[in-house]
């Protein structure tokens, strides 16, 4: 896949065309896999949340290939690939530092955090990136702060991040280097908060982990995983967002300021509208079929893998009101763009409150923020599980 942005036009995330919600239908993978496609809202929650279809058996002997080059995802011992009972130990080591009320005692700091970057990008010449002056170091400020990674080079954390969800911008020399390097720095820090704990999220993991004889390799797995998790798709996210509240749907941009329960609340409709990935890499969440089981009429075979769009189901016209999401009417059903059942995206909280924090500052205190772009003249951040804006030139 290439990488180079200018080799054919690019449309706004919000703009891609999604798969229209309908029935399961057969599609396939770029690997050439056949895939049973799930797109309607009442199906995916089903497939999410139904034992039948796993992640573990993805990695069985059997399994077809997913992915044309291995990342992170596809390490059989990884938190997300297990099922049942080992899947919630794991889990359970991390799972009380990311319920709603253990984020809400974060939320001074993270605001925080947004103040001060915001403080600096205000004082940067006109026009300026607001990629690299807020979306970006933003997420990755915020984890570092959490796993007590203050020190840490961040560059090197990005490099390691995008290597570990990378979707064929490198090779796959260059991924198992990367993800080699990571992983000794992941052992490394384990070793070191289980000799000096400290009051960080790193250290309560090593301690849950240790308890309840968490393997150390799926340890240190772990902590890789909730680095990358940690920045990557919120800086995705809110990189497309921007794009997004300063082309098509400026009318919003006030309204944002108004206060930060509001904000956040827009910033969860705004998320049915901009999709984190296009499907090239992956259509959607994965699963596979342990037994031969019906979804929306229609028998999907024990052993086919499945692929859960649940941005489609995000759109379900059967659910949601057609068109453009109004940022600012409450949602009537929860969305599944955090996934839903067993693997619920941990971070969801954290990501809500990143989001909707960034957004109402951002407005409050650029009101009159404009586009110093196109959607034409963006240059795009491509080969991965996600696609964004490498640079956004904006002016106030």
């Amino acid at each position: 896949m290439s990488t180079d942005s200018t080799a054919r036009p690019l449309c706004p995330m919000h703009r891609i065309d999604l798969p229209e919600p309908g029935p399961p239908r057969p599609s396939t993978l770029a690997t050439g896999t056949p895939v049973w496609l799930v797109t309607r809202y009442a199906d995916v929650r089903q497939v999410l949340m139904d034992a039948r279809f796993d992640r573990s058996s993805l990695h069985a002997d059997d399994a077809p290939p997913l992915l044309v080059v291995p990342n992170l995802l596809d390490d059989p011992d990884g938190m997300v690939n297990l099922d049942g009972e080992p899947h919630q130990r794991l889990r359970g080591t991390v799972q009380r530092a990311f319920t709603p009320r253990a984020i809400a005692r974060w939320r001074p700091w993270v605001a925080s955090v947004v103040e001060s970057l915001l403080d600096e990008f205000a004082a940067k010449e006109r026009p300026a990136d607001i990629i690299e002056g807020f979306t970006r170091p933003l997420p990755v400020s915020v984890i570092c702060r959490l796993m007590g990674l203050d020190g840490v080079d961040r560059e090197r954390i990005r490099h390691w991040a995008d290597h570990a969800l990378s979707g064929g911008a490198h090779s796959r020399e260059e991924v198992a280097t990367a993800m080699r390097e990571f992983g000794a720095f992941g052992a490394g820090l384990v070793a070191e908060r289980r000799r000096a704990p400290g009051d960080d999220l790193v250290s309560s993991l090593v301690a849950a982990g240790d308890t309840l004889g968490v393997e150390e390799r799926q340890l240190v797995r772990l902590v890789c995983g909730l680095v990358v998790a940690g920045h990557e798709t919120t800086m995705t996210a809110l990189g497309n967002l921007v794009v997004y509240l300063l082309t098509d749907a400026q009318d919003a941009w006030p309204g944002l300021a108004a206060d930060e329960g509001t904000a956040a609340g827009a910033a969860e409709q705004l998320l049915r509208a901009v999709p984190l990935s296009e499907g090239r890499v992956l259509p959607g969440l994965i699963r596979r079929a342990v037994e031969d089981t019906e979804v929306g009429g229609v028998t999907i075979p024990a052993g086919a893998v499945v692929a859960v769009q649940t941005n489609s189901a995000s759109r379900d016209p059967d659910v949601f009101p057609p068109g453009p999401p109004d940022p600012f009417t409450p949602l009537n059903s929860p969305t599944v763009i955090f996934g839903a059942g067993p693997h619920h995206c941990l971070g969801a909280w954290l990501a809500r409150l990143e989001l909707g924090l960034a957004l109402h500052r951002l407005s409050a205190r650029f009101p009159a923020l404009r586009a110093e772009f196109t959607p034409g003249t963006i240059e795009w951040r491509e080969g991965g599980m996600t696609r964004s804006p490498r640079r956004l030139p904006v002016s106030w």
